[in-house]
């Protein structure tokens, strides 16, 4: 069991650099998706499997999209014109 510990330890260690210098946000929230598998993989073999669910749920799934999203709302709205601010 420590074996594969320190296996899925030194995964997350590299996954973690990879999402680090990942200069594209899109291709970032794919690898952060990556992580967040691998981080649920270390909380499982660390006997915490409340945990681990909660990472895979979040970490995996609702961090990335949300990233996704924003990336994709913010470079919609960079093509439009922006609108003039109302005087006050």
């Amino acid at each position: 069991m420590t074996v594969l510990l320190t296996l899925a330890l030194l995964a997350v260690a590299v996954a973690g650099t990879v999402v680090a210098l990942t200069p594209d946000p899109e291709r970032q929230a794919v690898t952060l998706s990556v992580f967040g598998l691998l981080l649920g993989t270390v909380f499982v073999l660390a006997a915490a499997p409340d945990v681990a669910l909660s990472q895979i749920a979040v970490g995996t799934a609702l961090v990335p999209l949300l990233v996704l999203l924003t990336v994709r709302t913010v470079r919609r709205r960079a093509g439009r014109p922006q609108q003039p601010e109302e005087p006050r």
